[in-house]
């Protein structure tokens, strides 16, 4: 029988298909002038700690004061939001994510993928299918004329059917980074030969590379080379359930200094986690297109089947993939928080709900999750200075939780409202945007 593993991950490449060009329209969303948040508990994410009674002033984009209530003084005319008994912490980043268009995705309802991961908390967004089109939609974003994250784009698949040879491999990877992609993506297929052609052009440009692990390279040699991994891609067919050799393989992970964007529960549906009828339930589905939507229900049928073929391995995969994570986490390892959206049932934003508590699940603490959703992503692009903590001078990307999520990791997602880029979108005009989406892909 085959290995699960290689099943689904086969299953799961082939998903990612071919994206289309093009760029629709929309409302001019800027920045507001003067916005305060008074009484507030911060959640910084410098440390695991909580500052109590704080006031936070952001002007334009980017975050201005942080201090004590008493402190601060709100300039008049500025919007007050009433910060008591909330906490305020750093949005998060979706940092294996899509916003790609397909046959059955046109342009105009693939703009709101961005929209649906603001509305949900997501600031930030590495997309994982790279595109010419993305360059728009970024540009289209960062002009306010769309909501949406701030935007960093892998290039289009390198895989064993687009890349023919090595010195192929090397010119695709010279002419994406002029292209102007922040990261080079890998699919399965490639052979050892154009892989370590990719990996070495890279190193010279100085551009990332990340994403699956192919069956010629292997683990080891995608930590060697310092290859971002998504999907924990490698990892349980390198160790299986053997626990002190996934020790080993996460101190190896973290020398290298190599983050993964474990992909938790998308995996869990891949290996027959779910079944379709559970699936069908989420209330996010509205969200969908509904033809969409049963794309993904005959794909996840046909791969929670082959699961079944061998439920006892299935669920030995998704028990070892739990521990695999604890054991990355306990070794220092670099993680980030990433659920493959949309893609099978997992719905832009949406999905990190259950990501996060899926993480939680398999024994991360909810700060070391919310480290991976918040100040790991920027520390990944190098932009520590720029996002991912609540600081003076930091972009205005923020959440505006109920509860502590640093008690039950649920209150991340239990929001009063959003801030991206400085713009603020209370809990109402949140629910009448998403109102809004569920209308226009037709979903009553």
């Amino acid at each position: 029988m085959a290995n699960p593993s290689l099943r689904a991950n086969r299953a799961l490449s082939a998903l990612a298909a071919a994206a289309l060009a093009g760029c629709g329209g929309g409302p001019s969303i800027t920045a507001d002038a003067d916005v305060a948040f008074v009484g507030v508990s911060v959640i910084p994410m410098d440390s695991e700690r909580v500052l109590a009674d704080q006031t936070v002033l952001v002007k334009g984009d980017r975050i201005v004061a942080v201090a004590p209530s008493a402190d601060v003084a709100v300039p008049e005319g500025a919007t007050r939001v009433d910060g008591a008994g909330k906490y305020l912490l750093p949005g998060i980043a979706e940092m294996h994510g899509h916003v790609f268009t397909t046959p059955t995705i046109t342009v105009e309802i693939a703009e709101t993928f961005p929209e649906l991961y603001v509305l949900t908390g997501v600031t930030t967004v590495r997309t994982m299918a790279g595109t010419p089109w993305q360059f728009e939609l970024k540009a289209a974003i960062d002009s306010g004329r769309i909501l949406g994250p701030t935007l960093y784009t892998a290039s289009p698949s390198l895989n064993g059917q687009s890349v023919r040879n090595a010195a192929h491999g090397d010119s695709l990877v010279r002419a994406h980074h002029a292209a102007g992609y922040d990261l080079l993506k890998v699919h399965p297929g490639l052979t050892r030969a154009s892989y370590d052609a990719i990996v070495a052009a890279a190193a010279e440009l100085g551009i990332r590379v990340a994403g699956h692990v192919p069956a010629d390279v292997g683990i080891q040699r995608a930590l060697e080379a310092k290859q971002g991994v998504d999907h924990l891609d490698g990892y349980y067919i390198g160790t299986g359930s053997d626990d002190a050799k996934m020790a080993e393989l996460a101190r190896f992970t973290a020398a290298q200094g190599v983050y993964n964007a474990p992909t938790m529960d998308l995996w869990k549906t891949l290996l027959g986690g779910y079944t379709v009828e559970q699936l069908r339930t989420r209330p996010e589905l509205r969200y969908m297109l509904p033809a969409l939507v049963e794309q993904w229900a005959q794909q996840t049928t046909q791969m929670v089947a082959a699961a079944n073929q061998d439920p006892a391995a299935a669920q030995a995969e998704i028990a070892a993939r739990d521990r695999m994570l604890v054991a990355l986490h306990a070794a220092g390892a670099k993680l980030m928080l990433g659920s493959d959206s949309p893609q099978i049932f997992s719905v832009p934003g949406f999905s990190l709900v259950r990501e996060v508590k899926a993480m939680v699940s398999a024994g991360l603490s909810p700060y070391a999750v919310l480290e991976a959703a918040t100040r790991n992503s920027a520390a990944y692009f190098g932009h520590e200075a720029e996002y991912g903590t609540v600081e003076t001078g930091k972009r205005a990307d923020l959440i505006l939780a109920e509860g502590n999520p640093l008690e039950d990791i649920a209150n991340l997602h239990r929001q009063a409202g959003v801030m991206v880029r400085g713009r603020w979108l209370p809990k109402q005009e949140i629910q009448q945007r998403l109102d809004a989406i569920a209308a226009k892909v037709g979903t009553p």
